[in-house]
Order: structure tokens, then sequence, then C-alpha cells
């Protein structure tokens, strides 16, 4: 029987070096973009709809203020995005894409594609992980599960 405390039967060891190495190709592939990892998670959910709250943007991204923030200033300072506080509520700011922004969605549209390659997996397993890692994710963020530990 195998021994479950050696380093290479934790889950959370392969899950820690399988995220660096996807976040490692990521950082290859979007050289060319000039932009990070977070960043280009930023301007995905941008892409995906224009014009969010900084907490919208926070949540969907389990991202706090302190690590959005500076995202957003950088991004800001690349000319990709627009920071523009709401003429209703002025403590309130909303995201926008600058032309730039939307122009480089068109530049990345090859890179799900290409990291997909690079891992060696089928798209049908790397939805299967896909779908795996969410229902772990959820669990373990369920009030419940918090309860249990």
């Amino acid at each position: 029987m195998p021994d479950d405390s050696t380093l290479d039967r934790q889950v959370c060891f392969a899950l820690y070096s399988a995220s660096r190495a996807i976040t490692a190709a990521y950082r290859t592939l979007l050289a060319d973009l000039g932009v990070t990892y977070p960043q280009y998670l930023v301007l995905m959910v941008l892409w995906e709809r224009d014009d969010r709250g900084v907490r919208e943007l926070g949540d969907l991204l389990e991202l706090d203020s302190g690590t959005l923030s500076p995202l957003l200033k950088r991004l800001e300072s690349l000319g990709l995005i627009e920071r523009r506080r709401l003429a209703t509520d002025e403590r309130r700011v909303h995201i926008h894409l600058t032309p730039a922004g939307s122009a480089l969605r068109e530049r990345s549209s090859d890179i799900p594609g290409r990291l997909a390659l690079a891992t060696g997996l089928s798209v049908p397993e790397l939805d299967q992980l896909r779908v795996t890692l969410t229902r772990v994710r959820d669990t373990l963020h369920s009030p419940h599960h918090s309860e249990e530990i």
C-alpha cells in the first residue's frame, strides 16, 4: 500500500505545482501582449461584458481590493482600461475597456487553444478537469463545508 503522507501523493501539491506550470505557460503566451496573467483575467472578464464595477470584478476573480487595485492601475497605465466614477454615486467606480483593450481580444484569441495544446490533454480531458476543479472550489467555498473542517 502506498504511503499517503509523501509529497507526490498529495492532491494539494499536485494542484499547486500544476497551477504554477500553467501560470508559467501563460507568462510565455502573454509576453507578446504585454500583460500578466492576472491582468489577462481582468481583461477576459471585461471582454465577456464591458462596464463592470470594481466590486463585481473582485467577486468574479476572487480578488480583494488590495490585489485588484494595483492590477487596474497598471492596466489603465497601459491604456487598456478606463476607471470611471458613477455620476449617481461617486464612491462607485466602473471599469471600461479602451479601444486598445478591446483590440487586444483579437490578438489573444489563440491563447486558450495554444495553452490547451501545451497541456497534452484532449479537449474532453480538459473540460472534465475544469468541471472537477470547479466542483472542488465550490465545495470548499460552501458555508456547510467550513462547518465540517
